[in-house]
């Protein structure tokens, strides 16, 4: 198994940390992880993006051209990464950014677009629509079981960020559930 994803959007969405517990929550899942991400003036409110590889074996490069999954967070990163992503690769988008009609632009490609604005708002902590993405991500894909990211952020959060661990759950698991109760629907 090998899982190839770039996290983008705003700096300033959390895609960095998203991408980070991630690659945490594979370690957690006793995977072989690299993490990489773009540091530069994209994070002054450009796109910013990471890379984020789980395999079962060794991994040669952290450099990933071809991705086998997304996340995307905003129209720009859409643009720059959806053309990137492998034929029947998975990306989650956040919808409340990105408008559902440009999915016609990438047939035989499975786009999830979750409102991962909404979700977050809905918990009362509308800066973590990162969670709420990565959530989606975990149930649309299955990569990981969803409490290795739990675990993840437990062994991610600092001692003074720990009042944070509970909202960032929550949202997490509105995005998974978005997703499993998504494809329940259409399973009918």
């Amino acid at each position: 198994m090998k899982f190839e994803v770039i996290l983008a959007g705003f700096g300033g969405q959390g895609i960095l940390f998203a991408g980070n517990l991630l690659a945490q929550a594979g370690l957690e899942s006793g995977l072989e992880v690299t993490f990489l991400p773009v540091y530069g003036p994209e994070m002054r409110g450009g796109t910013c993006n990471c890379t984020v590889v789980l395999s079962d074996r060794p991994i040669a490069s952290p450099v990933v051209r071809r991705p086998s999954a997304l996340v995307i967070m905003n129209r720009p990163s859409f643009e720059k990464f959806m053309p990137w992503l492998k034929p029947r690769g998975l990306a989650v988008v956040n919808g409340d950014l990105v408008p559902e009609a440009l999915a016609r632009d990438f047939p035989g490609r499975r786009l999830v677009f979750v409102p991962a604005d909404r979700l977050a708002e809905e918990e009362g902590f509308p800066a973590l629509a990162n969670m709420a993405a990565l959530g989606a991500l975990v149930a649309a894909s299955g990569v990981i079981p969803p409490e290795k990211v739990i675990a993840g952020l437990k062994a991610l959060l600092p001692p003074e960020r720990k009042a944070l661990l509970e909202p960032n759950r929550r949202v997490f698991e509105q995005g998974y559930r978005f997703v499993k109760n998504s494809l329940t629907a259409s399973s009918r």
